[in-house]
């Protein structure tokens, strides 16, 4: 009788790991085009270049006092609206230390498993490699000949640029409005 259950047991196991990672295919765009790979050359540390990018912007990112030059730029005027130090680094109100969804039940799904104040929760939010969940600003960054690292941000109604270094511009403009009380 034991081995039955545990054959049973085994059974129900292999069986809703195969529910719950079905084999992987190849994706493939609507006009039958499939995804192809790219062998690519890395350095001596084993990585190629944009992980390398990645693994210096996150030091960079994540330096202990460093400080950073923020330039508010006008999209239309091109001049600069606002420059201040940053003590560390800038960070995305759209990051959180918690997932924003969480799930308590402990269903086979595509979700990950996670513990929260030492209970077990299910999400489909990944941690970052900054060890926050959430969305930052999209932006780019990019060390330049001068070793000087860059990140830069487009938004609605300015441009945001960010540097190890200072950079030098023409002029400063704070442009208010004052009222009388």
């Amino acid at each position: 009788m034991k081995k039955i259950l545990l054959m049973v047991f085994i059974s129900s196991v292999a069986f809703m790991m195969f529910a719950c990672f079905p084999e992987a295919k190849t994706p493939t765009s609507a006009s039958g085009v499939s995804k192809t790979t790219v062998r690519l050359k890395t350095g001596s540390d084993g990585l190629t270049i944009e992980q390398r990018n990645v693994k210096e912007r996150l030091k960079i990112d994540n330096k202990v006092g460093a400080i950073k030059h923020l330039y508010v730029i006008s999209p239309y005027s091109g001049q600069v609206i606002i420059y201040s130090t940053v003590k560390g680094k800038i960070t995305s109100s759209g990051k959180r230390l918690m997932p924003y969804k969480v799930d308590p039940s402990n269903e086979c799904n595509s979700s990950i498993p996670i513990k929260l104040d030492g209970r077990n929760y299910r999400t489909s939010e990944v941690l970052q490699d900054d060890g926050t969940y959430g969305h930052s600003s999209e932006y780019i960054f990019w060390w330049d000949a001068k070793e000087i690292y860059h990140q830069h941000f487009f938004t609605g109604g300015q441009i945001i640029h960010l540097s190890d270094q200072p950079i030098p511009v023409k002029n400063i403009v704070i442009n208010m409005e004052l009222t009388k009380d």
